[in-house]
């Protein structure tokens, strides 16, 4: 087997493997210590999981593209809460009392368009100063959590339209909308990532930015983008979330970019950039919901859940990194 055969292998496939051996373990563990009587694999509860798993999912997509970029976003929680509430407060805007169901549309433009400028504005800051997007996103996430509570305090922003409820749960060939616009975006970033200039451009700079800077790639712009484009999908997720659920607290979307973060990771994804794929980062999220999903299903408590998938996030980090170093090697031979 050629160096790095075996990396990208485990780091590709393994995660299906993985994905088996929960699907394995929690049908026979649920047999004796669930407390429900519904199997675990049972067809209506694996759909639902599909549709929980869309808001993180949806993300990953866009943290994915950043991540083989070479850099991180730890504001989507906070960026993915502030989109929904412009969403929910703008359907009961005075300016858009006329409309009808014509304002749902509009809401989500304004939604939309405030996750693509606040990802410009992390992507505007990492171009010009330099600074590691670690750091300027870890500062955004707190700024734009700031936002959050500074527009309704600690109160909840609500609002039910009927007509988004009846779209969010609508279900089309046995999928719900939530799951759909999950495989719909799945689809576009792969597309983007493995049949276009900017994916192929992103690989390049996460492996090796001097060398992309020497190839004429415009660095700068491309991170941009990126971040823009992670915005936007932040956005989306609380657009597909909060059609249906009609209330945003202002702590919600906490802890989602280290959900996000440990799925792409999972999903064999590098910390250091330049290598990734899409449909890892797809089965990455699967097998971060089936836990949750499973352990809460053998009556697992929330923080025993946490505990395994940190373990699991450092075992898989450990595993990397021993296969980067047995790679290096062997390219040495």
């Amino acid at each position: 087997m050629q160096a790095g055969t075996l990396s990208t292998f485990l780091k590709r496939g393994a995660i299906w493997g993985f994905i088996v051996l929960e699907l394995i373990f929690f049908s026979v563990a649920g047999e004796f210590l669930s407390l429900s009587d519904k199997a675990f694999m049972d067809a209506g509860n694996m759909l639902l999981l599909l549709k929980q798993t869309a808001p993180l999912g949806i993300i990953a997509m866009g943290m994915t593209i950043i991540m083989i970029n070479g850099n991180i976003d730890l504001s989507v929680g906070a960026t993915f809460a502030l989109c929904a509430i412009v969403l929910l407060d703008s359907l009961t805007w005075p300016i858009f009392a006329g409309l009808g169901d014509g304002v749902i549309p509009v809401a989500w433009a304004l939604a939309l368009l405030t996750g693509i400028a606040l990802g410009a504005l992390n992507g505007l800051i990492v171009w010009k100063t330099g600074v590691d997007a670690f750091i300027v996103t870890l500062g955004s996430m707190l700024g734009y959590r700031g936002l959050v509570f500074m527009y309704n305090g600690e109160q909840p922003t609500s609002h039910l339209n009927w007509t988004l409820v009846d779209f969010a749960e609508a279900q089309w060939l046995g999928l719900h909308t939530a799951t759909w616009f999950l495989l719909f975006v799945t689809v576009a970033i792969w597309f983007l990532m493995n049949r276009t200039v900017h994916g192929r451009n992103a690989y390049a700079i996460g492996d090796n930015r001097t060398a992309a800077v020497n190839a004429g790639i415009r660095v700068g712009p491309h991170m941009m983008i990126n971040f823009m484009i992670i915005g936007f999908l932040a956005a989306l997720s609380a657009v597909v979330f909060y059609s249906e659920s009609g209330s945003v607290n202002p702590n919600d979307g906490e802890l989602y970019e280290l959900w996000v973060i440990t799925a792409v990771v999972l999903g064999g994804t590098k910390l250091t950039g330049g290598s990734g794929s899409i449909i890892s980062t797809f089965g990455g999220v699967l097998a971060i919901q089936l836990l949750r999903k499973g352990l809460a299903h053998i009556g697992t408590n929330t923080e025993t859940v946490n505990l395994v998938i940190g373990l699991i996030l450092i075992a898989v980090l450990f595993l990397d990194r021993q296969l980067n170093l047995k790679g290096k090697e062997e390219l040495k031979v």
